[in-house]
């Protein structure tokens, strides 16, 4: 349908407010349609493409047979053993303990960083930038090589000192999992949190300091209470990271027999594939998700946590004194295990001839990267589908989202919600889940997308769309509209008005978007490895491989690679939009 204009006077400035005219008063048998009303049409299109067709085939799949009969049997299949039942409480007690551990690590630090006169804050939240930064999946890996029972640096030393056999932390545990996952996520969590607290005045406590409670009490009783919804809705949002999450638990917790939901699914994909069992088996998941987005919302609208001070109010850094140098060891402790041991373990086992030697001269080599360049048969290969695919959905997914937000902010057509609504739905489906839906939809003919390039850029544009729409709604939300309207006057279409005027004045938060996806998109591997042929591999893929043969020094190289990637776009962003500008935009 043409999309409606409210300001009906500009139709006859030019000849494209003529052409808009005769769309809407025309004859029935000579209507003339605009071009941005064909590019609407497309971009529904292409939003039910990606996300509706998806999930609605994935929930059909789940209740027919192969042949296409209606049937419970997939459901009854999926939980009818032990074993899958488990792997769905494993992954529901795996991730209450990793948000808990996460909690931990990121409230002390978010409290620190906002409200009080501890040092090195700069050092801090790089570690924390680092820790969001590093893939999950690399992060395992360097754990594996501390920590693991037998040769991990870690327990290697422990054993030098103490002179004890049994290990001093065994990653290949429940526990050691669900840390390894804590330090993965707690940045989620530091960043609500923080937020939360810089808006918090300095009055509030003053006050609670003037009726005789003391620094720790008026913590306690007056500043942790305004920021319980931030707590409790970036608690949920880790929550569902964690049980969505499908690099970590498979790199450990399959050495250590600990079975979860995603590591299932995957089994379900083994030969002979049973997706129509994969589907039923993800609708829980998907229903868990829902059901802790829509907590997560309800607790976050709220308005029993308010801070009412009448005026901006003053915000003074708290003096802690002595206290001051042990808040600052508890967040280097942190960012010491979450970023700076893995990734140094990391870039030793990547120029190592075997990693469980250390990095002295005589075992120092390049052929790990030598290997990878010029003798591994697909590295490049992967090297090179990592970047275009992401930097293709990267594209996609910014013009999509530019051209929804456009229309929901411009309210060009009456049904602006759907579109909003479709832009963000990825956000609550596990990517595990998209993979499938993606699978069940196109993998079969008549598409046979299957193992293509096709099937990853369009899972990848829908995983990380959400991403790039949050990022453009704010930023045309903030833009008024009167450039557009002096655009329209002097006779320019909708469509020329997007190219010339809004996309130019939002180019700093269309770059910033378009980084952070392309970014995400690079280690992304719950999609991927659903996906991908022989000709497709991702770096992530590879990475995974490499993990399950054991070979830790040529992975620790590629992962150099791709952590050496990552550094440069984070560096371009930097320099560009600003130093937190994927914290501030995750």
């Amino acid at each position: 349908m043409p999309p409606s204009d409210p300001t009906p006077a500009y139709a006859g400035a030019g000849a494209a407010g003529s052409s808009l005219a005769r769309s809407v008063r025309g004859p029935r048998w000579g209507l003339r349609i605009e071009p941005a009303t064909l590019v609407w049409i497309a971009l529904i299109a292409a939003l039910l493409f990606l996300v509706a067709l998806p999930m609605t085939k994935l929930l059909i799949v789940s209740f027919t047979t192969r042949s296409g009969a209606f049937t419970f049997a997939n459901y009854i299949t999926a939980y009818g053993r032990a074993r899958y039942l488990d792997a769905l409480i494993n992954s529901l007690l795996l991730a209450c303990a990793t948000t808990a551990y996460s909690i931990l690590f990121a409230v002390p630090m978010a409290w620190a960083m906002s409200r009080t006169d501890m040092p090195g804050k700069t050092f801090i939240w790089l570690t924390v930038l680092g820790a969001f930064i590093l893939p999950p999946y690399l992060g395992a890996i360097g754990w594996i090589l501390l920590a693991g029972p037998n040769a991990g640096f870690i327990n290697q030393l422990w054993r030098w000192l103490s002179g004890a056999e049994a290990p001093l932390f065994n990653v290949y545990t429940f526990n050691g999992l669900a840390l390894v996952m804590a330090m993965q996520s707690f940045p989620l969590i530091f960043i609500f949190v923080k937020s939360a607290l810089d808006l918090v005045s300095s009055e509030m406590e003053d006050a609670a300091n003037i009726l005789g409670a003391g620094m720790w009490k008026a913590l306690r009783k007056v500043t942790l209470p305004l920021v319980v919804p931030s707590i409790i809705g970036s608690s949920i949002l880790v929550f569902l990271e964690a049980v969505a999450l499908f690099g970590t638990p498979a790199i450990i917790g399959i050495p250590a027999r600990i079975n979860v939901a995603t590591t299932q699914l995957w089994q379900f994909f083994e030969y002979p594939v049973r997706v129509d069992v994969a589907a039923a088996y993800a609708m829980p998941l998907l229903l868990i998700t829902l059901a802790m987005v829509g907590m997560q919302r309800m607790l976050v609208s709220r308005r029993g946590f308010v801070s009412q001070t009448g005026k901006g109010g003053e915000r003074r850094p708290i003096q802690l004194g002595a206290w001051r140098w042990l808040l600052l060891l508890w967040c280097l402790l942190v960012g010491l295990l979450a970023v700076v041991l893995p990734m140094l373990v990391l870039i030793e086992a990547s120029f190592a001839k075997a990693w469980g030697r250390g990095l002295t001269l005589d075992n120092f080599t390049l052929q790990n990267y030598r290997f990878l360049i010029f003798q591994h048969e697909t590295a490049l290969s992967t090297i090179w589908n990592t970047v275009w695919f992401s930097g293709v959905s990267a594209t996609i997914a910014v013009v999509l989202a530019l051209l929804a937000a456009y229309v929901v902010n411009r309210r060009l057509v009456r049904f602006g919600g759907a579109l909003s609504f479709l832009a963000m739905a990825p956000f609550v489906i596990p990517g595990i889940v998209m993979a499938i839906g993606f699978y069940a939809s196109y993998a079969a003919p008549p598409l046979a997308l299957y193992g293509t390039a096709t099937i990853i850029i369009l899972a990848f544009t829908a995983r990380f769309l959400p991403i790039a729409f949050a990022n453009s709604n704010a930023a045309i939300g903030a833009l008024h509209p009167e450039m557009e309207e002096a655009a329209r006057i002097l006779g320019c279409g909708r469509l020329q008005t997007i190219v010339r005027i809004t996309a130019p004045l939002l180019r700093k938060s269309l770059l910033a978007g378009w980084l952070i996806v392309f970014i995400v998109a690079t280690r992304e591997l719950s999609t991927a490895i659903f996906l991908v042929g022989p000709n497709t591999r991702t770096m992530a893929v590879l990475l995974y491989d490499l993990s399950e043969a054991g070979n830790f020094e040529v992975l620790a190289a590629l992962g150099g690679i791709l952590l050496a990637i990552t550094f440069v776009l984070v560096g371009i962003g930097m320099k560009l939009i600003g130093r937190d500008f994927m914290l501030r935009r995750t």
